[in-house]
Formats: structure tokens, sequence, C-alpha cells
């Protein structure tokens, strides 16, 4: 199957990653461009974790999609699979829930958005994981299309917050009393849902597009005049 997709969104990831993961390769709080919450000295190195670890899962879900890689390397494809769960999303996701707990700009719908994901991209990255232990295969694809959704969704996020700060600007005056913060606050929190969850409902359109081939009529019964006779 053809997927003319895949390089550009692989370009895509690529962008992201040059620009998001430099400030954070010095380990030096003063560069992350997280504010980050003095209470708690850990924050920084868990959130170095996090996106050092989910650069990994992106990198390798991005090689997971690529049909060539399955069709003609499938040992690789394997390995590259478990990288991305053991060193990817089992690490990232775990760290994400300390993370997004402790983040400081989002108000509590965000934490909440944050955290939630984490829990979600989890889960579904599991029954993937479980799906492909136990040889069922077009479970297990069902699965990881949710997990590359998931995983990629920090990649829209910024997209997200870009595009409500603009619809919302209208009511910069009105609804937010001029206050620029709270019109940015509130494009933030909407736009870390937004990010996981329309990715995730484009997944699942895409799982039940897939289950029947472009072009074939599903059989209809007989009637029972047919049926009978």
């Amino acid at each position: 199957m053809k997927r003319p997709w895949i390089g550009p969104l692989a370009f895509i990831v690529l962008v992201f990653l040059a620009f998001s993961l430099p400030p954070y390769l010095s380990f030096t709080p003063e560069d992350s461009r997280l504010p980050l919450d003095p209470r708690y000295p850990w924050h920084f190195p868990l959130l170095v974790g996090h996106i050092l670890f989910g650069t990994v899962a992106l990198i390798a879900c991005s090689m997971q999609i690529w049909p060539w890689l399955r069709q003609k390397r499938p040992a690789l494809h394997r390995w590259t699979g478990r990288v991305y769960v053991l060193g990817g999303v089992l690490p990232a996701g775990i760290l994400g829930i300390f993370v997004g707990a402790l983040a400081v700009t989002p108000g509590f719908s965000g934490k909440a958005g944050n955290v939630t994901l984490a829990i979600v991209w989890l889960f579904v990255t599991y029954r993937g994981f479980r799906a492909a232990r136990a040889a069922r295969y077009a479970e297990h694809r069902r699965w990881m299309i949710r997990s590359f959704a998931l995983c990629t969704s920090i990649v829209v996020n910024r997209l997200w917050t870009v595009l409500l700060v603009v619809a919302l600007s209208p009511m910069l005056d009105s609804e937010f009393g001029g206050d620029q913060d709270a019109l940015i606050k509130q494009a933030v929190e909407a736009g870390i849902w937004l990010s996981w969850i329309v990715n995730l409902l484009i997944a699942e359109w895409w799982i039940e597009r897939s289950r029947t081939p472009k072009g074939r009529r599903p059989v209809k019964a007989p009637a029972p005049e047919a049926a009978s006779a």
C-alpha cells in the first residue's frame, strides 16, 4: 500500500525535534522552554527524561509505519517496535504522568489532559504489544495505529495552540478583559486536549476505513423467500 504522506510526516517530525530537543541536551534548567516548578528540584530531570524517551518513541514510530521496513526487513521492524515500546513509550509515558501533573503553564484542565494522554498512550501501546506477542497481528496493527496517533499528538499540539490563539483573539477584550495571558492559557489548555483527541478520532476513522477493502460492497443477507426456496 502506497502512503505518500509518510515522507512529509517524517520530515515534520524531524523539524519538530530539531527545534524542540536542543535546549534540553545541555541539561541546564535555565535553558528549559517550559516553566519549572521551583518547589520540586527534580521537575527538570523528569522533564528531560520524558523528552529524551519521547524522542526515541517519535523516531521509532516514524519507522514503524514505513511499509517497506515491515515487508522487506521484518526482523528490523520487530526490533524497532521493541525499542518504541520499551525504550520510548514505557519510560516516556510514566514520566509524562509526573511531568503533566507538575506542569506550571496550564491549569487543572491542561494538567488533566496531559496526564490522561500519558495513561491512554501507555494503555493502547500495552494492548498492541501484548497482541503482537500473541501473534494477533490484525489486532496489534489497530492498537499501534492508536499509539502512533497519540505519540504524534505532541507535534500537532503547537499547531492547535497557535490556531486557538488566533481564533480567540477577537474575544480578547470582551471575554478576557484584555488579558493576553489568560487568552493564551485557555488556548494552551484546549490545545492539549484537542491535539490527542482529534488524532485518536482520525486513527479510529483510519482503522474503520481499513476494515473494508476499497470498492468492496458489503454482502447482503438473502431475502427470506430466497433463503427458504
